[in-house]
């Protein structure tokens, strides 16, 4: 595989690991694109395909560190200190908001796992039904269109429930499914439970760090354990990470200057076009997204 190749996987993920229209549809699409070019990359569905594909998402896991680095840090810090704190206290009652929220992160991220493990091959069944495909790609669409005309929400993160928690893991698990948009999912659910945009999207974000590299740890052990991958050369991997990481970066800041300005719904155009694409066999879709 030549370095330009890398070089455009990795813009490819970085673009849509974001933007909220399903990043792995896109990734995979880029792919068979390029084979039918003659170009000389693996099949996607090879274990160096695979291994490079999870490198990728690691490299826009740092694009969300760098975009929200100051909210994160300072959470992580007061979170150790909290910790130490409640140690030496012995006092549960009432909890720190740190330790609150990260509790009610790992709960979210609890229930995405558990759909995951469980429903996963059901979700990718539908790649069988180019108009169930379709379905979930206009209904993203539409909710992406809804979340424009909310009013404003009020909830703070000091107001968030279990049940907020709940519905935002179960939203992220319903991404396994083939039309769904990961970020666009979780952070229309956020919305609807009422929470402020800032909030809904520093939370989306933050339970995609442990979500994708659980994930990303879980599919690495699948691919060594069933056939250890002939490596491409460090610098075909180190260029895709750096190319996802960089590009990622500009469209996570783009992608948030939308949400708050509620102007989303300029992405639901392009998803019902690849809608119509897709039903039309126009769009061939191929392998699973989130």
């Amino acid at each position: 595989m030549s370095l330009v190749v890398a070089l455009l996987l990795g813009i490819v993920q970085g673009v849509f690991m974001f933007i909220p229209v399903s990043s792995t549809a896109h990734l995979v699409l880029t792919q068979h694109f390029l084979l039918s070019r003659g170009y000389d990359l693996p099949p996607p569905n090879s274990a160096e395909m695979i291994l490079l594909d999870l490198v990728l998402h690691v490299g826009t896991l740092v694009s969300i560190v760098i975009v929200f680095h100051k909210s994160l840090f300072h959470f992580l810090g007061d979170l150790l200190v909290s910790s130490k704190n409640v140690m030496q206290s012995k006092a549960l009652s009432p909890l720190p908001l740190s330790i609150r929220l990260f509790l009610l992160g790992m709960l979210s991220v609890f229930v995405t796992g558990v759909m995951g493990l469980t429903m996963k091959t059901g979700f990718e069944l539908v790649f069988g039904s180019p108009f169930a495909v379709g379905f979930t790609l206009c209904l993203t669409g539409i909710l992406l269109w809804w979340t424009d005309v909310l009013s404003r929400r009020k909830l703070g993160l000091k107001q968030m429930k279990i049940w907020h928690a709940l519905a935002i893991g179960g939203a992220q698990g319903l991404a396994l499914m083939p039309g769904l948009s990961r970020s666009g999912i979780t952070i229309v659910t956020a919305l609807v439970c009422g929470m402020k945009r800032r909030w809904a999207a520093e939370y989306s974000f933050f339970i995609a760090i442990p979500t994708i590299m659980a994930a990303t740890l879980l599919q690495g052990v699948e691919v060594f354990m069933d056939e250890f991958p002939s490596m491409l050369g460090w610098e075909v991997y180190f260029t895709g990470f750096v190319s996802a990481a960089i590009v990622g970066t500009f469209a996570l800041h783009l992608v948030l200057k939308l949400l708050y300005a509620a102007r989303l719904k300029i992405f639901s155009y392009y998803l019902w076009l690849l809608a119509l694409l897709v039903w039309f066999g126009l769009m061939p879709i191929t392998s699973a997204v989130h």
